[in-house]
Parts: structure tokens; sequence; C-alpha cells
């Protein structure tokens, strides 16, 4: 589905982590760490899973967790692109400088049948996710909504319109619209949005935004937010 719906967890904690980026064993750790309990508890990934770490080729064991649950990222993204590089339009391919350059080699080592299973795999990620809690939904997307209604957004996700489709998937997938304006208007319809694709040292909430992406896979440290307090474990 392209919007997956989540009822609220009555058995155990939910936490959203920032991007993974092929961190899987460093991840583990962590939650390792803060006694995170499979049997009850649920990780919701706010996409960009692969690239740049040692770990990548995890990345299907762990959406088939079910306990874990991933929306699609722009790296997710450039990997369907790379495997569709040939249906669409030169302007618009990706190139396999660009995915180097972007992290894409463990998935260029692969041979073809085993890209292609990763492409399909990530295909069927929803763009955006939402949870209910205790204190009202939360929604989950990488990037960004595309306007500041939750509800009208996630309608435009599963429009009828290829058009409305691709302009709210871009937003969702690739949009920094919000951090470059350093943009606090609320979401409606949403207690809050938790994103990832931006960088940042600590987590930034502008508005009811929630940008989480504190650079575990780099020289920071994962976030994980408990989406019923909305505070963070780090």
């Amino acid at each position: 589905m392209v919007v997956t719906h989540f009822p609220m967890n009555q058995l155990g904690r939910d936490f959203a982590v920032g991007d993974i980026h092929g961190c899987f064993n460093r991840l583990q750790s962590v939650l390792d760490e803060m006694g995170f309990d499979p049997a009850k508890d649920r990780l919701f990934s706010v996409g960009d899973m692969v690239d740049r770490g040692p770990d990548s080729d995890q990345v299907l064991e762990w959406i088939s967790r079910p306990w874990f649950h991933a929306v699609r990222g722009n790296h997710e993204d450039m990997a369907i692109k790379w495997v569709e590089r040939d249906q669409v339009h030169e302007w618009y391919r990706m190139t396999r400088g660009d995915y180097l350059g972007n992290g894409g080699a463990w998935n260029l080592g692969n041979p073809e049948s085993q890209q292609r299973e990763v492409a399909e795999a990530f295909k069927f990620l929803p763009l955006a996710m939402e949870v209910e809690t205790v204190g009202g939904l939360v929604g989950l997307v990488h990037a960004d909504t595309f306007g500041n209604d939750w509800q009208q957004f996630t309608a435009q996700l599963q429009s009828a319109s290829a058009t409305d489709v691709a302009e709210a998937q871009e937003h969702a997938i690739w949009s920094r619209r919000r951090m470059d304006f350093y943009d606090k208007s609320q979401v409606e319809g949403v207690r809050a949005v938790v994103v990832g694709h931006n960088p940042v040292d600590e987590v930034l909430v502008l508005g009811n935004t929630h940008h989480i992406d504190t650079m575990g896979w780099h020289r920071g440290h994962f976030t994980l937010l408990d989406l019923a307090t909305l505070k963070v474990r780090t």
C-alpha cells in the first residue's frame, strides 16, 4: 500500500529511527542497549536504509522482520531507478556514476537478478505511514509532506491522477523545502510528522515536524523517537 496505517500498540512501545544507511549492526547494538523487545515493541524507519554503510546487504532481512516497518527513502528510490534506467527518458535516468557517488557500490556489485530483487522489495515499501498512539496520530515520511495537511497529502499519494501522485511522491521522497526555508508551520490532521533525509546534529522540530536523521550512519548517533511520548532515546 502507498500509505500504511498501524493501530495502537497494545503490548509494547513504538519507536521511529532516522536514516540507517547500511549501519544495521550499529543500530542493533543501540536496540540491545535500550532493551528493545521484538516480541512487543515496533520500530519504524523513515527510509534511507541503504548505501554508505557496511551492512546494506542486510536490508531484505530487516524489512522481512514483523516488528520492523519502513517507508521508501530517496536511496531506496535510487535502487529502483537504477534497475529501471532503460525504461525512462535519458534526462531522468540514474547513471552508474551518480549511483556510485551516493553509496550504491554495494548494490552495483550484486548480480543483476539480486539488484532486481532489491528494487522490487523497495517498490512495495509505502511512501508514508501513520501510527495510532495514545496522544494521537503520528505520520512518518522520508523527506516532507506536500502541503500542510496530512490527510490531503496522503489522499494525493493515492490519487487516480498520475500528475498528483508524482507531485506528492517527489515531496515525500526527495524534498528539502521545509528545512531549506526553516518552515515552522504546523501539519494539520496529525499530532506529529517524523522525517529523516536532512542530516542534523540533534533532533530538530519545525512546527510539529520532527527531523531525526542524527547521522548514526556517520559520526553522529542513532535517534530513537518514542512515538507515544515524542521523547528521544539516544
